[in-house]
C-alpha cells in the first residue's frame, strides 16, 4: 500500500478578475506537495485553509498529510481557500491528488481548474444533476454505467458581513428546457433545525445563505437538492450538497485559570519541571487558527538572572533553565505567560495572557547556629521544672517547618540526667530545664555540651556548622534544706502493755547542710492515742500511757505516729518522719461468752440444747481453744444443767433433769482461754425456759410465762388500768357539775357573770352584708377640730375629741342613785335620735366622759326609737348573760 505521494502534476490556474491573478504551482518534495499562490502584486503573505482535515497547507504553500493516507487508489479531491493579508476577499481552488501513474485527467467539463473568488465573483458556480449514460457494446451488448459527477463541497466563511441573503450556487437540471422544474433543499439548516439558514429559489434554483455562520456552533451542513416537475414527480435523483464553514481566526486563546500556582524546590537543577499552563482556542484546531503557542513575556524579580524559567511553546510546561534558586533570597517569582494562536504568529494571531506564581519551596540548606559559644545559668538545689537558661538559635530556613524547628541534645556533662532541653515552639529557643533535683553539697556546678540540629536532615551536600555546638555553665545555689530522717517510716517492735515512761527508741534527723552548723529540734506532729512524747533536743521517744494492741488506733498490730524535725536556719526548714510501732500481743483480755440469751424447753428433749462459744480480743495463741465449765456454787447449777464440749471453741449447754419449771434463769459459765497464763471469765447467760409444742417450739402462753409475768403481775396491771379510767371519769363529771353551778349563780353576785363594763367576744369579725357599705372616714380621728367646734349641739362621735367646756351629754352625778342609770340611758338615746349628723347605721356614740378630752368608748345604742312598746322577752332565751337585760326591759310595769 503506498505511504506517500510520489508525483503531483503542476497545473497553472488563472482567474480573470479585477487585476488579480492566482497561480498554483505544484511540485513534489518528499511526501509533500507545494502549492504556490501569487497575486499580481507578487505578495507572499497569503493564508491557506484546506477543506480536507487529512491535508493542510502551510503559510509557504506546502501541502502536508496530517496523518497516514490509507488508500490513494482513487484520486483525492479537496478545496483550498486562500486569503491575502490586506485583501478582504477569499479565493478557493480545487486540488486533486493521485498516485503517480494513476492520475487520469477527467474531462475538462468535470474538473474545475479555475480558482474561484468567493463573495465577489461575477458568476456563481452551477451544479447540475448527474445523468446516467448508457451505451451498447458491439461485442456483447453489455451496458456500462458512467461515473457520477464529483461535486466539490461548498465552502462558506464564517462571520460574513453580507449582504444577506447571499447566493452560494445555482442548482439546475438538464431537463429544465423541456418541462417546468421546481427545486428544493432538505436537511439540517434548511427545513430542519436549525432551519432557515439556507433556502433555494424553486424556479431558478439559486441557493442562498440567509445569515452569518459561526463555525464554533456548527462546522458543516449536509443538504440534499431535489428537482420535481409541476406535478410533484421526481425528475432528477437527489444530489448531496456538503457545505463547510471556513474557520476564521475570531477567538482568542483562553487560559483555564487566570492565575496559576506552582512550586519548585530551591537549589533545583536546570530542566526541573515547575508547572504547566494550558490555554484553549475555540477555533479549528486543525488549522493555524486554533494552534496555540506559548511564550514568557516577563519574570519578576530578575534575580539572579532575568530568564530563570522557560516554557515549552506547544505544551505550556514551565521548567528551570538556570541554577541559583534560593528561597532565602527570592521566595516567589511572578511569570507573565502569553498564549498566541496562528501557531504563535504575532502578526496574524490573537493573544491572551495569564500569571504564573512560582513559589520556591524550602530545603534544609541552612543548619541551625547557636548565637553564642557559651551559655550560663543558675539553679537552686532541690528544685525541679525550673528553666535554667534559654539557648538562642538562628536558622534561615522556612520558620515553623521541620527544616527550621530545632532539636537540642546534651552530649556531655550530665551523666545522671539532671537536665533536659525543651524547644520553645514559638521562638525555637532551647529551654534548659531541671528534671532531677541537684544537691549543692554534691555538685556545686555543671559544665554541659549542647548540640542543636533540625527535625529534618540537612540537604545533600550541606555540612553542619561549627556554631551548632555550645557549652553551658550551670551554678548550683545553696538553700536551707530541711532535716531528713534517715529511715522513714521507722518500725520498732514492743509488747503491748509497757508502762508509761518506757523509752522506745531515738528518732533523730540529720541536717543535709553540711557547710552550715544548725541546731535541729523535734516536736510531735501526729499521735492519735496520745501515747508518746519526743525529747525536743535529741529525738528520744518515750511512752506516756500503756500501749494497747486492742485499741481502735492500732491497725493490723501497727501503731503510727508522725514527728517533726526543724532547724534554726533562715528561712526555717522542717521535715517529717513516721514511727511505726509493731505491738506484740500479750494475754490481757479474758474471753467473753456468746450468746448472752437463749431459750430451751421446760422438758428435756434430745434437741433441747444451747450451743455456746466465746470471743477473745487477743490474738493467737492467747485465744482458743476455750474451756467451758459450770461453777460449783450454787449447787443447783450443776444439779440442773450440764456442759459438754463440742470442739475447741464450741460447747453445748443442756438440762440435766427431765423437767424444769418455766421461767427465766441466769446461768453462770466460766470460760478460760489458752494463754500463758490463761485468763478466765465468769459470764452469765440468760435462759428462758418455756413449755414447747410437739415441734419443740415455745408456745405463746409459755413465752409469756417465760418472760416472767405471773398471774399476780397480770392482775396488778389490770387494776392500774381500772384506776386510771376511773380518774378520767371523775374528772369529766366534775367539769359537768362546775358548768351547771356557774349557770345557776345570780348575775350580780359572780363578777365573772356580770355583763356590765365587760367586752364579750362572740367570734364575729364584722357586721352583716347590710352594714358593710359605709364610709370609714367617718370613724377616723380628724386632723383638724374646726368642723367639731362649729358643729351644733347634739351627740358627738367617738372619734371626736370635745373642745367645748360644757358636755353635750347628761353628766352623771357624783353619787349615783339607782334610778339615775335608766334616766341617763334614756337621755342619751334621746340625744342620739335627735342628732341630725348621725349616720344612718349603728355606730359608736360618746356615752360618757370622765374628764375633759376623754375619748373613752361606750356601748352601742340599746334602743334607737323613742317607743317603749318593744318586747324584750326574747332576751331570756339568750342565756344567763342576757338575763339582767331581760329583767330591766322585759319587766315592764313591774319596774
Amino acid at each position: 500500500r503506498p505511504s506517500r505521494i510520489e508525483d503531483i502534476p503542476l497545473p497553472v490556474f488563472c482567474i480573470a478578475t479585477v487585476s488579480q491573478c492566482l497561480h498554483a504551482n505544484w511540485h513534489y518534495q518528499s511526501s509533500k506537495g507545494s502549492l504556490k499562490f501569487e497575486d499580481c502584486q507578487r505578495s507572499r503573505e497569503v493564508g491557506f485553509v484546506s477543506s480536507d482535515p487529512n491535508f493542510s497547507v502551510r503559510p509557504d504553500g506546502s501541502v502536508y498529510t496530517e496523518q497516514e493516507v490509507a488508500n490513494l487508489s482513487e484520486p483525492v479531491q479537496f478545496m483550498v481557500t486562500a486569503r491575502g493579508l490586506h485583501d478582504p476577499r477569499i479565493w478557493e481552488t480545487t486540488v486533486k491528488l493521485a498516485l503517480a501513474g494513476h492520475l487520469h485527467p477527467p474531462p475538462l467539463s468535470k474538473v474545475q481548474h479555475t480558482a474561484r473568488l468567493l463573495y465577489g465573483g461575477s458568476q456563481p458556480r452551477v451544479i447540475k444533476f448527474s445523468r446516467r449514460h448508457q451505451r451498447a457494446s458491439s461485442a456483447n451488448s453489455l451496458r456500462r454505467q458512467k461515473r457520477d459527477w464529483v461535486i466539490p463541497p461548498i465552502n462558506v466563511p464564517e462571520n460574513s458581513r453580507g449582504p444577506f441573503p447571499h447566493m452560494l450556487v445555482r442548482i439546475r437540471s438538464d431537463q429544465d428546457k423541456d418541462v417546468g422544474i421546481r427545486y428544493s433543499i432538505t436537511g439540517a439548516g434548511a427545513d430542519q433545525p436549525p432551519s432557515g439558514i439556507y433556502n433555494i429559489d424553486p424556479i431558478s434554483g439559486n441557493m442562498f445563505v440567509t445569515q452569518p455562520l459561526d463555525r464554533e456552533e456548527r462546522a458543516s451542513f449536509h443538504l440534499r437538492a431535489h428537482a420535481v416537475d409541476m406535478n410533484g414527480n421526481q425528475v432528477e435523483n437527489p444530489i448531496d450538497l456538503y457545505i463547510y464553514v471556513i474557520d476564521m481566526n475570531d477567538n482568542r486563546p483562553e487560559f483555564q485559570n487566570q492565575v496559576y500556582n506552582g512550586s519548585v524546590p530551591e537549589g533545583s537543577k536546570p530542566g526541573s519541571s515547575v508547572m504547566q499552563v494550558t490555554a484553549t482556542d475555540s477555533d479549528d484546531s486543525t488549522t493555524a487558527n486554533g494552534m496555540v503557542r506559548y511564550r514568557i513575556l516577563s519574570q519578576t524579580p530578575h534575580s539572579p538572572i532575568p530568564n530563570m524559567f522557560t516554557i515549552n511553546s506547544e505544551t505550556g510546561d514551565i521548567v528551570t533553565v538556570a541554577a541559583g534558586l534560593d528561597r532565602e533570597k527570592v521566595s516567589q517569582y511572578t511569570i507573565i505567560v502569553q498564549a498566541t494562536d496562528m501557531e504563535g504568529n504575532l502578526n496574524f494571531g490573537l493573544s491572551n495572557t495569564a500569571t504564573a506564581l512560582i513559589s520556591i519551596t524550602d530545603i534544609n540548606d541552612n543548619p541551625p547556629e547557636l548565637t553564642v559559644r557559651t551559655f550560663a545559668g543558675e539553679v537552686p538545689e532541690n528544685k525541679v521544672n525550673v528553666v535554667v537558661t534559654n539557648l538562642t538559635v538562628v536558622d534561615r530556613d522556612q520558620p515553623h517547618s521541620p527544616n527550621w524547628n530545632a532539636v537540642y541534645r546534651i552530649v556531655s556533662g550530665d551523666p545522671s540526667g539532671h537536665f533536659t532541653i525543651r524547644t520553645n515552639p514559638i521562638t525555637n529557643e532551647g529551654m534548659l530545664t531541671v528534671v532531677k533535683p541537684v544537691d549543692f553539697e554534691m555538685n556545686r556546678a555543671f559544665m554541659l555540651t549542647v548540640v542543636v540540629s533540625n527535625q529534618a536532615h540537612l540537604a545533600s551536600g550541606i555540612q553542619s556548622s561549627l556554631q551548632s555546638t555550645a557549652g553551658v555553665t550551670i551554678s548550683v545555689q545553696d538553700v536551707n534544706e530541711p532535716p531528713v530522717f534517715p529511715v522513714s517510716p521507722k518500725m520498732i517492735r514492743f509488747e503491748e502493755g509497757v508502762p508509761a515512761g518506757t523509752t522506745l527508741t531515738v528518732f533523730a534527723a540529720q541536717d543535709p547542710d553540711h557547710f552550715i552548723h544548725q541546731i535541729v529540734r523535734y516536736s510531735k506532729l501526729s499521735d492519735p492515742a496520745n501515747w508518746l512524747k519526743i525529747n525536743r533536743t535529741n529525738g528520744q521517744i518515750t511512752t506516756m500511757a500503756l500501749l494497747d494492741r486492742e485499741s481502735m488506733y492500732v491497725k493490723n498490730n501497727m501503731y503510727e505516729a508522725t514527728f517533726l524535725a526543724y532547724d534554726n536556719g533562715s528561712p526555717q526548714a522542717s521535715g517529717t518522719g513516721t514511727l511505726q510501732i509493731y505491738l506484740i500481743d500479750v494475754n490481757d483480755n479474758a474471753p467473753v461468752l456468746i450468746p448472752k440469751e437463749a431459750q430451751i424447753c421446760e422438758r428435756a428433749r434430745p434437741n433441747s440444747r444451747i450451743n455456746i462459744t466465746a470471743s477473745d480480743a487477743d490474738a493467737e495463741p492467747n485465744v482458743g481453744p476455750f474451756v467451758f465449765e459450770l461453777p460449783s456454787f450454787p449447787a443447783s447449777i450443776r444439779r440442773n444443767w450440764t456442759i459438754s464440749r463440742l470442739s475447741g471453741d464450741y460447747a453445748q449447754l443442756r438440762l440435766r433433769i427431765p423437767y424444769l419449771e418455766a421461767g427465766v434463769y441466769e446461768i453462770p459459765v466460766i470460760v478460760s482461754d489458752s494463754g500463758n497464763p490463761p485468763l478466765s471469765n465468769r459470764s452469765l447467760i440468760r435462759i428462758k425456759v418455756c413449755p414447747c409444742d410437739n415441734n419443740g417450739d415455745c408456745s405463746a402462753t409459755g413465752a409469756v410465762a417465760a418472760a416472767g409475768l405471773g398471774t399476780g403481775a397480770i392482775i396488778a396491771i389490770l387494776i392500774c388500768i381500772i384506776i386510771l379510767l376511773s380518774m378520767v371519769l371523775l374528772f369529766v363529771v366534775w367539769m359537768k357539775r362546775r358548768e351547771k353551778e356557774r349557770q345557776a349563780k345570780p348575775l350580780l353576785i359572780d363578777p365573772e357573770d356580770d355583763v356590765r363594763d365587760n367586752i364579750l367576744k362572740y367570734d364575729e369579725e364584722g357586721g352583716g352584708e347590710e352594714d358593710q357599705d359605709y364610709d370609714l372616714s367617718q370613724l377616723q380621728q380628724p386632723e383638724s377640730l374646726e368642723h367639731i367646734i362649729n358643729k351644733p349641739t347634739g351627740v358627738r362621735r367617738v372619734d371626736e375629741r370635745p373642745v367645748i367646756a360644757e358636755s353635750q351629754y347628761p353628766v352623771r352625778p357624783s353619787v349615783p342613785h339607782p334610778g339615775d342609770i335608766g334616766d341617763f340611758i334614756n337621755d342619751g338615746l334621746r340625744a342620739a335620735d335627735n342628732d341630725p349628723t348621725a349616720p344612718p347605721y349603728d355606730s359608736l356614740l360618746v356615752f360618757d366622759y370622765e374628764g375633759s378630752g376623754s375619748t373613752a368608748g361606750s356601748v352601742s345604742s340599746l334602743n334607737s326609737t323613742s317607743s317603749g312598746d318593744q318586747d324584750y322577752d326574747y332576751l331570756n332565751d339568750w342565756g344567763p348573760r342576757f338575763k339582767k337585760l331581760a329583767d330591766l326591759y322585759g319587766g315592764g310595769d313591774d319596774d
